[in-house]
């Protein structure tokens, strides 16, 4: 069994590392001291706990991370399931248990193109969450529309040459399948035709948990889509052209230079 250690350096890092390991204890059952209600321990019947999580001789579950910030008013909460989608094939049971390692095995052809985009699908608000009844077909194709991307660009102006899809919840393989199967007859998603472009899904059945609070509603389903993309250059060109415009009035140059 692997361990995980998570480095959170920076006010972003840090908000977002402050999040996600609330929302990791949540899904576990551990409270904000670090005990757990029941009798059960780390070591006895969830051994997956311990990637993520250590149980000291007084009992307490604490996270293996590492919070590195100047500013300690930072710590605020950035409330998203994406890194807790991407890290449920480590802590839970599903249809498919896979490594970390297999994301950069079934995304990253090259070394050079490395540069996975992020997909969140449904999000839906608290006081809409009553109103949203989405299929598991409806959920995966918004995986591919603008307005779920993590990143701002248009999958529609880029070529896919691969697509790691994670989906949590009231689901079976079967609904996957035939979801997976629809998005490929779509001629607005494209597809490089120089690698055989995969599909990878993956199926843990324990619904999304949300921070209690939070803005996003609590769902019976929920699809997390890492894919290989050449749209996400609309990402690069655009901080290329900012960098040209700072660079040109010659921007903070001394800080670089020593001058």
């Amino acid at each position: 069994m692997h361990e995980s250690i998570s480095i959170h350096v920076g006010q972003a890092r840090a908000q977002m590392g402050d999040a996600c390991w609330e929302l990791y204890c949540l899904e576990h059952n551990i409270q904000p001291d670090g005990t757990m209600p029941s009798n059960r321990t780390l070591g006895s019947d969830d051994d997956s706990l311990n990637i993520f999580f250590i149980e000291t001789e007084a009992g307490k579950h604490v996270p293996r991370t590492v919070f590195v910030d100047l500013e300690t008013a930072v710590i605020d909460e950035v409330r998203t399931g994406i890194v807790s989608s991407i890290t449920a094939s480590l802590r839970f049971d599903g249809a498919l248990n896979v490594d970390l390692t297999e994301f950069q095995t079934n995304l990253v052809p090259y070394p050079r193109i490395h540069f996975p985009l992020v997909t969140y699908s449904p999000i839906v608000s608290a006081e809409e969450a009553y109103h949203e009844q989405l299929s598991v077909s409806e959920i995966t194709g918004a995986c591919f529309e603008p307005s779920n991307q993590m990143v701002k660009c248009d999958p529609r102006h880029g070529k896919y040459i691969a697509c790691r899809v994670l989906y949590r919840g009231d689901m079976v393989p079967k609904d996957v399948s035939a979801a997976i199967a629809s998005i490929k007859t779509k001629h607005t998603i494209q597809f490089v035709d120089w690698c055989p472009t995969g599909f990878k899904a993956i199926i843990k059945y324990q619904s999304p948990t949300v921070v209690p609070g939070g803005d996003l509603a609590k769902l019976q389903r929920a699809v997390c889509m890492l894919s290989n993309t050449t749209a996400i250059t609309e990402a690069w060109a655009r901080l290329n052209h900012k960098f040209d415009l700072m660079y040109a009035k010659q921007a903070f140059v001394q800080w670089y230079v020593g001058m």
